[in-house]
């Protein structure tokens, strides 16, 4: 099958959005499909090789590179979009923009729209609810039941079940077969060696730079070895590690996807710790529907995981693989890391202090995880809408 998948991301670039198109796309080229990427012309050219190493991939489609005037709102991207894949002979629309999953529609196309996040605006609204009440064959997969609960909520609509399928994001579960142990990968990585507690990911708000902070403050034996970041936010923490004396944390800031399942695996415990207000790189507050890839890879990584009591996150994580901690109520979005910090030092000292505990859940975590490869659930996806 032709497939055109539309997205709105920035190719390359660091966002969870564009590296999920990215597996999706690759997921899909496994499966035998023939693909064609259609995104915003924002960054500069990159070549084929360079686009596998920055995304961690052995397979890559062509993307076609389409003017985008942010003014406009990308509409003018939608509808270069929709002429690109037609001139390419698309038979199915793949797209996270309910814009283009409503001009596809309308067009003839059979569609699959991926919500990620809830609509915002009016005018959201009536995209996506355009979508809904054209004719046409369609399929919209969710993340997660608390994802589908809000946009029945925001939208007043009752999504029929049979064009709706919850697929939550995956992990390329081969990445993560024969890891090394905590210390042989700290020692190919050149790491501290030690009992270390590890983080991966954006450090936007709401994803746990402050409770990292104060965490390494008051563990000041452990390592703490933090993956991710923008050089920006990244200089301003290793300035305020500095300034607070604080000499137990490793920043590497960005690295390369193809090598991120080894930096999990050089730690004892992986944090999730997220807070109740998260925002997105579109800014967006997406903690009552967020379904992390993050969560998936540490799961993939076998190692134990502690995380912020979020509903949405136990669709996947329980207390058979994962460790908890409740999320402290903020006033005026204000919180108290410090006390925040304290319940999270003592779940992860009780991990750090027993090791038949850590395998454990990090066995079983394992276990969970292998439902939740990338192939398997594009293959969910296209067997429900075929």
């Amino acid at each position: 099958m032709r497939i055109a998948l539309i997205t709105n991301s920035r190719i390359p670039s660091l966002t969870a959005n564009s590296i999920q198109a990215m597996k999706v796309a690759q997921a899909l080229m496994q499966l035998n499909h023939d693909v064609r990427m259609f995104a915003p012309k924002e960054a500069e050219s990159i070549t084929h090789d360079s686009l596998l190493t920055h995304y961690g991939l052995h397979l890559a489609p062509e993307i076609e590179f389409l003017p985008s005037i942010k003014s406009l709102k990308r509409l003018d991207f939608i509808f270069h979009a929709q002429n690109a894949a037609r001139r390419f002979n698309a038979d199915l629309i793949y797209t996270w923009l309910p814009q283009s999953a409503l001009i596809g529609i309308k067009s003839g196309y059979p569609v699959v729209l991926e919500m990620h996040a809830d609509v915002s605006g009016k005018l959201g609204v009536w995209w996506f609810s355009q979508f809904w009440k054209a004719d046409g064959k369609k399929l919209m997969t969710v993340t997660t039941q608390a994802l589908k609960n809000a946009l029945e909520n925001s939208t007043k609509l009752k999504l029929n079940p049979e064009a709706v399928l919850i697929a939550p994001n995956g992990v390329e579960l081969e990445k993560y077969v024969k890891l090394p142990s905590p210390s042989e990968a700290r020692h190919q990585l050149n790491l501290k060696q030690g009992l270390t507690v590890g983080f991966t990911g954006h450090i936007y708000a709401g994803r746990g730079a402050d409770l990292l902070f104060e965490l390494a403050k008051q563990m000041p034996k452990v390592n703490f070895l933090w993956v991710g970041g923008t050089p920006e936010l990244v200089t301003f923490w290793k300035n305020k590690l500095h300034e607070a004396n604080v000499l137990n944390v490793t920043m590497t800031g960005f690295v390369k996807h193809d090598v991120i399942h080894l930096y999990q695996a050089a730690a004892d415990v992986l944090l999730m710790p997220y807070s109740s207000s998260i925002s997105a790189s579109s800014g967006q507050d997406i903690a009552e529907v967020i379904n992390p890839m993050k969560m998936f890879e540490y799961m993939a990584a076998g190692r134990a995981i502690v995380c912020a009591d979020l509903p949405s996150i136990r669709e996947v994580l329980n207390e058979g693989n994962c460790v908890f901690v409740e999320v402290g109520n903020s006033e005026l979005g204000i919180v108290n890391w410090e006390l925040e910090s304290r319940k999270w030092k003592v779940e992860i000292e009780k991990l750090l202090a027993d090791e038949s505990l850590r395998m454990r859940l990090g066995s079983q975590a394992w276990k969970d995880v292998e439902q939740f490869g990338w192939v398997k659930r594009e293959e969910g996806i296209l067997n429900k809408f075929i």
